[in-house]
């Protein structure tokens, strides 16, 4: 087994809740041909590439999530600019544009999904960057790799439990990427998702785990009714503050767990400015 790609013993029969409030399924088909519309849209702007101003990715990003019939809900305060690494727990094909919604970044994925049949061109020509489980040794390169993105002033995210959980429980975060942001000297931003219904209840329903296909999954998120995605900005762990990758990975988990630490909230005139804050706040230690 994978050091990167460990499995969580979350299963859908076991771990997905198979009731709840429902959606009227000709507004399911509805939300599930809006997904579609909005996803070939998006192929369509690959060839820009990473030309596409980062706004537009954002709203193509909350898009898909209203879309999809999903309320997103973002706190805590704006990440910085220049090189970072966003790490988030992992829990359904909706956390992908939910990261995207914070900030557009370089994402990192199985290199398997290199070989799906559409899906492996298109994430590719995306810029998603590739890690081989089965190729240990090519570990430093591909961390190199990430560590000069960061260093370029890149953003790139990853989900270090190497696997999609779903929800209730939590993987160990791996943590080969935290030596690119040592590496590089760049903060490391934790993020917590969760999702729970309308009045507060938690659900497992949009979690994507174990055997389930991708068509279950998305039909599951279309037809519930009331599902909210709260994507809470924790704080930011600056460069210096941790002296190996392993301390460094503990303590993006502890953040991202349902007892991290309060999100930041940052008082400022623009989104710019509360960049900047932040960015300095690192700088002077929290």
């Amino acid at each position: 087994m994978s050091a990167w790609l460990p499995s969580a013993p979350c299963t859908p029969r076991a771990c997905v809740e198979g009731t709840g409030p429902l959606t009227g399924v000709p507004r399911a088909v509805l939300r599930l041909l809006a997904v579609t519309a909005l996803l070939l849209a998006g192929i369509a702007l690959l060839p820009v590439g990473r030309g596409v101003p980062a706004a537009l990715v954002r709203r193509w990003s909350r898009a898909v999530v209203r879309a999809a019939g999903v309320r997103p809900r973002l706190t805590g305060a704006a990440v910085p600019d220049g090189g970072l690494l966003l790490v988030a727990n992992h829990i359904s094909w909706l956390d992908i544009p939910l990261l995207a919604m914070v900030r557009p970044a370089r994402m990192v994925a199985k290199t398997e999904i290199r070989r799906w049949p559409v899906a492996g061109p298109l994430a590719a020509r995306g810029g998603v960057l590739f890690i081989d489980r089965d190729r240990l040794r090519t570990l430093p390169g591909t961390v190199d790799h990430i560590a000069g993105l960061l260093r370029s002033g890149a953003a790139v995210a990853v989900f270090p439990e190497g696997s999609t959980w779903c929800g209730r429980a939590q993987g160990t975060f791996r943590r080969a990427v935290f030596q690119a942001a040592l590496d590089a000297g760049v903060p490391v931003q934790p993020l917590r998702i969760r999702y729970r219904l309308t009045g507060g209840d938690a659900t497992t329903v949009p979690a994507f785990v174990g055997d389930d296909s991708l068509l279950a999954s998305v039909w599951r998120v279309v037809t519930a009714r009331g599902l909210v995605a709260e994507v809470e900005v924790r704080p930011a762990l600056c460069p210096g503050a941790h002296a190996d990758r392993r301390s460094l990975a503990r303590a993006a988990q502890a953040r991202t767990g349902p007892d991290g630490a309060a999100s930041v909230r940052v008082t400022a005139t623009n989104p710019r400015e509360e960049s900047r804050h932040l960015s300095v706040s690192c700088l002077v230690g929290r």
